[in-house]
């Protein structure tokens, strides 16, 4: 594999987050470089980068390791999803552009669509990029940063059912991009924190210490390469 040397980072979150890199495991730069067909130089200036956002560790003897977040950890990132995702909401209404409506508004119409077609796959797709547009529309690029890290992490610890009733996840939609057409802050950051909060339910740990955790949820694993986890 060769990948642009900026990328590289990108690329090692995307392993990390599919789990071709196990919790706990060494991560060399001679390896990495290899792996990407890149220098050594950006392989570690991605792992810096991965440290601060907490994928990666830095241990005495061992050098760089994939990090191993605890449960409560992993739970803290659902609650900060829940406050900073009504949030975004709330800015949007005030901030968004026409561009980012139209797009936003024809999310919903394809995810109501493949909704009523029983269509999981695009569903999941479609989500994601539903938020992702979302938290662009706040206006806020700190803001928006914040939630692709924390996308990006969720999907490393989580798996995520599917929506037991699809079409009114959908409606769901629909009255938030309803609320942030109107401009009105109140009702969209009051029915994404609804929206969130019925979301977090279907999150379930990909490790941890419940030995009666379903296999399937353990290994599943989403496509990396877009904005999969969040409905």
């Amino acid at each position: 594999m060769r990948i642009p040397a900026h990328s590289v980072c990108t690329a090692i979150r995307d392993d990390i987050v599919a789990g071709v890199y196990e919790r706990g495991s060494r991560l060399t730069e001679e390896l990495l470089a290899r792996r990407y067909g890149v220098s050594r130089v950006p392989v570690r200036e991605a792992l810096r980068t991965l440290e601060a956002e907490g994928f990666v560790v830095t241990r005495r003897h061992a050098g760089a390791c994939v990090a191993e977040p605890t449960e409560q950890e992993a739970a803290d990132l659902l609650e900060m999803r829940m406050l900073l995702e009504p949030l975004g909401a709330s800015r949007a209404a005030q901030r968004r552009t026409e561009a980012h409506l139209k797009v936003l508004r024809g999310l919903v119409r394809l995810g109501q669509e493949r909704a009523r077609r029983g269509n999981s796959d695009d569903l999941r797709s479609l989500g994601g990029w539903f938020h992702e547009t979302l938290a662009q529309a706040s206006g806020s690029p700190a803001l928006a940063s914040v939630l692709t890290q924390l996308r990006h992490k969720i999907s490393w610890m989580y798996a995520v059912d599917a929506p037991a009733d699809p079409v009114e996840s959908w409606a769901e939609h629909g009255a938030i991009v309803d609320a942030v057409g109107r401009g009105d802050g109140e009702r969209a950051r009051a029915v994404t924190a609804l929206h969130t909060e019925r979301s977090t339910a279907a999150h379930r740990l990909r490790f941890g210490s419940a030995g009666d955790r379903p296999e399937r949820v353990r290994n599943s694993q989403h496509p990396v390469h877009t904005p999969s986890l969040w409905h």
